[in-house]
């Protein structure tokens, strides 16, 4: 059921926003793919999300990480993927029963098959949510911030300020299944990030669930690499997962 506070991450919430009882929780992912035979490859995916509710107040912390090898005809291991994004965000309601709420916001990405060695993120602003109905709902948040991010190819840093938005809609299907939406975009004079998250989550048992998610990253400016290699705007990942929830 959705609550009458309103708050927004950048991720995938994990726990009912009416459970306001001041207690930390923590859900861990986990999913492996090994293929041997024709092709030898292996994926691991691993996650663990950190939540904590008050009446006033909702922190939260994702640490996110994706690995993706595969052995070549040469005997050489190729990384295809290896990815990983840290967020936290703390939420403050403007009082008990309000639908508004100001947000401080900061993510840290480190891909390796980008342009960029690193790209961080600070901004704060405001929040708002609509509900729809008892089960959906959708988390709105803009506000200024700041981009410091370093160049792959010349290992220069950059650092501009930016607008962030983004947009969370959660569907709380039935009493086993959950679907959410994630959109976000962080616009900048020298480049543009955007991240887009969709998730189906279905309940095993109380601790237990099964998740596919879906991830985009986007970046309007790509820079050429020492190899001549030019990395792509978008990445794409696909991911099931086991969902612990301690």
């Amino acid at each position: 059921m959705a609550s009458s506070s309103t708050f927004m991450f950048d991720d995938i919430q994990d726990v009912d926003p009416a459970k306001q009882d001041g207690k930390w929780r923590a859900t861990a992912e986990l999913g492996v793919l090994v293929r041997t035979g024709n092709t030898d490859s292996q994926s691991w995916k691993s996650k663990l999300d950190l939540q904590r509710d008050t009446e006033v107040w909702r922190n939260r912390a994702v640490i996110d990480y994706y690995l993706q090898e595969r052995d070549s005809e040469d005997g050489t291991t190729v990384k295809d993927a290896d990815r990983l994004f840290l967020s936290a965000q703390g939420n403050r309601k403007f009082d008990a029963g309000s639908h508004s709420s100001f947000f401080l916001y900061g993510s840290y990405e480190d891909d390796a098959l980008n342009s960029f060695e690193y790209q961080s993120t600070v901004a704060a602003g405001y929040g708002a949510r609509v509900d729809f109905n008892e089960s959906m709902f959708t988390d709105f948040e803009i506000g200024p911030g700041y981009a410091y991010d370093k160049r792959r190819d010349t290992g220069e840093t950059e650092g501009s300020f930016i607008v962030r938005a983004a947009a969370n809609y959660d569907w709380q299907i039935s009493e086993t299944a959950r679907f959410t939406q994630l959109v976000s975009t962080e616009v900048g004079n020298d480049n543009t990030r955007s991240r887009a998250v969709s998730a189906l989550t279905a309940n095993l048992n109380s601790r237990l669930a099964m998740r596919l998610t879906l991830t985009l990253t986007h970046n309007s400016t790509v820079y050429e690499q020492a190899s001549g290699r030019i990395p792509d705007k978008l990445d794409t990942e696909t991911a099931v997962t086991l969902v612990y929830t301690f």
